[in-house]
């Protein structure tokens, strides 16, 4: 029986390894493209705020104290840092990087999913 994507999601987001990043580093943090899925589970946040993140190059949900959707943060940010094709600038990665086989499902996922700009 195939997955339904929301549990699909979520299974691909418990195999993504973690790791402590660096407190204050958001140099991960930029504009991504997202699954309208996971699009639809963050709060909605303005044209202006889209555009002036945008502008910035950065992301909407970038706080001063960090990222506010931490917990609910896209595959695509789960990544960084946990495969050497999203390798963290600072060097930070989990014990064991991420499993190739799982890495190959993310992005597939990610092709057959209709994409928006964060």
């Amino acid at each position: 029986m195939p997955y339904r994507n929301s549990d699909r999601l979520q299974r691909l987001r418990d195999q993504i390894p973690s790791f402590r990043c660096i407190v204050g580093c958001h140099d991960c943090c930029g504009p991504v493209t997202v699954s309208s899925e996971e699009m639809a589970r963050l709060p909605v946040k303005s044209e202006a705020e889209h555009a002036a993140a945008l502008a910035e190059l950065s992301c909407p949900y970038l706080g001063k104290q960090g990222c506010e959707i931490y917990a609910e943060r896209p595959l695509i940010c789960r990544l960084f840092g946990t495969t050497p094709r999203l390798r963290c600038p600072n060097g930070q990665r989990p014990v064991y990087m991420i499993d190739e086989a799982v890495e190959d499902e993310i992005h597939q996922y990610l092709r057959s999913t209709r994409q928006v700009l964060l």
